[in-house]
């Protein structure tokens, strides 16, 4: 899945992707023959025909910028995509409009998803905050398109436990992070993955090596927990693999530990349990860490992990 922001906004980089790379991003899917699916199918296509390449094409936040230089690509091409909108933002300068977003809905290749009420740094806030924003933005969806959506994407990609319970409380089928990796059947249907998209991570080389990704299969990852409180900074990590994946232990893992990005002190506890040991606390906003293994078709498997790093 492919996470997107702004189009030609040229002055904010680190969510803007220039169009034209963009145009080049769906040439280079289409020449892989990696089918775009349509968000309305999603769980038959995550389930079933899984040789067939495929990606979830996704846009945050309902920019104007995406109206204007994305959307008409989009619709010549009838290419099926989810737009998450925050409903606070809906019709303020530099967003888009209600009028303008049910023109989307449509068309049955777009899927507007639910990206709370207020885009605020929800994981941080207490439980009925929490509720209280994601019931409101579930009213103004179902007041302005007559229904919510079954997606969430977590603002700023950042969920703890009780956030992910709060969003299956209200019926919701799927919610999104930011945390790099390939979606498949095994994966939680509320701490799905996604590659985020910029000027420097939208770049033709590193594109064209996402579109090499394979999914990472695991059983669990320990702890489960992805808002990291300072006295669980740094955690140990357990990733329990499924059984037969090849060269497994070949894998390599980094982090932004210390807030250095290096490589990670790894360990097999039995053929299938690794361990990674974080020797310095993450530091700032997030603690990432991805691992990878070379697969022998030439792709990569690819597993990343984001925690929250809570102040307290």
């Amino acid at each position: 899945s492919l996470m997107y922001h702004r189009f030609e906004e040229n002055k904010y980089p680190s969510t803007n992707i220039k169009i034209n790379d963009f145009k080049k991003h769906l040439k280079i899917l289409e020449n892989n023959q990696i089918r775009f699916i349509n968000p309305k199918n999603f769980e038959n296509e995550l389930k079933n025909n899984k040789k067939q390449r495929k990606v979830l094409l996704t846009i945050d936040d309902g920019f104007m910028s995406f109206y204007k230089n994305a959307w008409p690509v989009l619709k010549e091409k009838k290419i099926p995509f989810i737009l998450f909108i925050s409903t606070r933002e809906v019709g303020v300068t530099n967003y888009m409009t209600w009028n303008q977003i049910r023109e989307l809905d449509k068309e049955n290749f777009v899927e507007i998803g639910n990206h709370s009420h207020s885009h605020e740094y929800l994981v941080d806030e207490n439980k009925d905050l929490i509720t209280a924003d994601i019931e409101k933005s579930i009213s103004i969806f179902k007041k302005e398109l007559g229904k919510n959506s079954l997606f969430f994407s977590y603002p700023f990609g950042e969920y703890s436990l009780e956030f992910k319970d709060i969003i299956k409380s209200f019926g919701f089928k799927y919610a999104l992070g930011q945390h790099s990796g390939v979606m498949d059947e095994t994966k939680d249907f509320y701490e799905l993955p996604r590659f985020p998209i910029n000027e420097k991570y939208g770049e033709i080389k590193r594109f064209n090596s996402i579109t090499k990704t394979l999914p990472f299969k695991y059983k669990k990852i320990t702890p489960s927990e992805k808002y990291l409180l300072q006295s669980k900074n740094p955690p140990t990590v357990k990733i329990e693999f499924y059984e037969n994946i090849k060269n497994l232990k070949s894998l390599g893992c980094y982090s932004n530990e210390g807030n250095k990005w290096r490589q990670s002190d790894i360990k097999f506890d039995n053929q299938n349990l690794l361990t990674i040991r974080i020797s310095e606390k993450f530091i700032g906003e997030r603690g990432r860490i991805n691992c990878s293994l070379r697969d022998n078709s030439g792709f990569w498997r690819w597993l990343g992990l984001q925690y929250v790093i809570s102040d307290k």
